[in-house]
């Protein structure tokens, strides 16, 4: 099966390549993913899938029916979105969509997500129950898989199986990590309270701006000091906004941010923590504030068994050293988090590395991937959902 497999892969290359370059060209914001749901949803139905479009307001539901409609689902989950980055990366099929590029290889991605659909539909191998394929929206912005959740994606469902590609692994290679893969990701939001006055005069002003210096230098000490160094925690305020004139003292601030944790103690504990760090500095220079913190993702935590499922088929399928186990969870967060709370699931890492040039990082304007990497997670995903399905049977 195996060999079947790897052939059917070589065979449809050049059309995941064409299909990545084309979602690749045509790039769309969170939520507003109609153009890639069309097309995704056209290849899945000529593949012959029973598709659901607008699905999580802009996501693709597509199912191959298995011989049991009743035994739970697995699902294989694909991400569709890009981001409001401008592209610099030098390649002919550049993004045609000004100020949007696909910097984080969700057009990857929704290739592998249709490539192994390909090779499913292919095999004519009947499944003992339904495999469903999750192309999901603005997972950028941590909201696609709740939306996708709320119209019932995951009902019925045993397993959920992702990848993402990484520019710092060597293409084909398959990265896996038993347990935390990624951080859980919240966002925090600071007001400062003062009081006006002139510039010259701070004596009869509550200064704003400085006791919002305080904070912030407050929690980075803080964090450091009072938060356990073995369950790691980033507190990141990436804007700050306040004030009215370069003479006026300003009597109100705005911070905004990201916390990102590992470890469920210090997840539960760091709302309080941070209210209580900001109460006290703004106690100590007499300003009022207000704390709003809003749970965005939790980590993903892969499953053993669905790790080990599919560290086998991909050693199996391309030797041992083309596996790669991670040592460290990323800080970094994932929304397929959200898919993990509803069924086990298991995220393994896909290396999109050049050998010979410089790799640039997720999210910068120069982002690119080594296209033949694509043919590694199509048969590594497929493979792992033959296998799952073999071992189900047994079961």
């Amino acid at each position: 099966m195996l060999s079947q497999i790897k052939d059917i892969a070589e065979k449809i290359a050049p059309r995941l390549v064409e299909i990545r370059r084309h979602i690749h060209s045509h790039p769309e914001l969170s939520g507003q993913e109609y153009q890639t749901a069309a097309y995704v949803a056209g290849v899945m139905s000529s593949c012959g899938f029973h598709v659901q479009e607008m699905v999580g307001k802009t996501g693709v539901v597509a199912e191959l029916a298995g011989a049991d409609p009743t035994l739970p689902a697995l699902a294989i989950r694909a991400d569709m979105d890009a981001l409001p980055i401008a592209e610099k990366a030098e390649v002919p099929f550049v993004s045609k969509s000004p100020g949007i590029m696909h910097a984080c290889g969700h057009d990857v991605h929704t290739a592998i997500g249709l490539g192994t659909a390909m090779i499913l539909a292919e095999l004519g191998h009947s499944f003992p129950g339904t495999t469903r394929f999750l192309f999901q929206p603005a997972e950028e912005t941590a909201q696609g898989a709740k939306w996708m959740i709320a119209d019932g994606v995951m009902e019925n469902v045993a397993a959920v199986l992702g990848l993402h590609v990484f520019p710092s692994i060597q293409a084909g290679v398959i990265g896996l990590r038993h347990g935390a893969l990624t951080a859980a990701a919240d966002d925090l939001e600071i007001k400062i309270f003062g009081e006006s006055g002139h510039g010259a005069r701070p004596h009869e002003a509550t200064d704003a701006i400085w006791i919002a210096a305080q904070v912030v230098t407050a929690l980075q000490q803080a964090i450091s000091r009072t938060i356990n160094p073995l369950h790691p925690a980033v507190l990141t305020i990436g804007q700050i906004t306040g004030g009215r004139a370069p003479n006026v003292i300003a009597d109100q601030v705005r911070l905004l941010g990201t916390v990102r944790s590992l470890h469920a103690d210090t997840y539960e504990r760091l709302p309080a923590w941070i209210e209580q760090i900001v109460a006290g500095v703004c106690r100590t220079y007499g300003a009022d504030y207000e704390v709003n913190y809003q749970r965005r993702t939790a980590s993903v935590i892969n499953d053993w068994d669905l790790t080990q499922l599919v560290a086998a088929c991909a050693e199996e399928a391309w030797g041992s050293e083309r596996i790669e186990w991670i040592p460290d969870a990323s800080m970094g967060a994932e929304d397929f988090a959200d898919f993990t709370e509803k069924a086990p699931g298991t995220m393994f890492r896909l290396g999109v590395g050049f050998p010979d040039r410089r790799n640039y990082p997720l999210h910068h304007p120069k982002f690119d991937v080594d296209e033949q990497a694509m043919i590694a997670g199509a048969v590594t995903m497929a493979y792992s959902t033959y296998q799952y399905w073999q071992q189900r049977q047994a079961w």
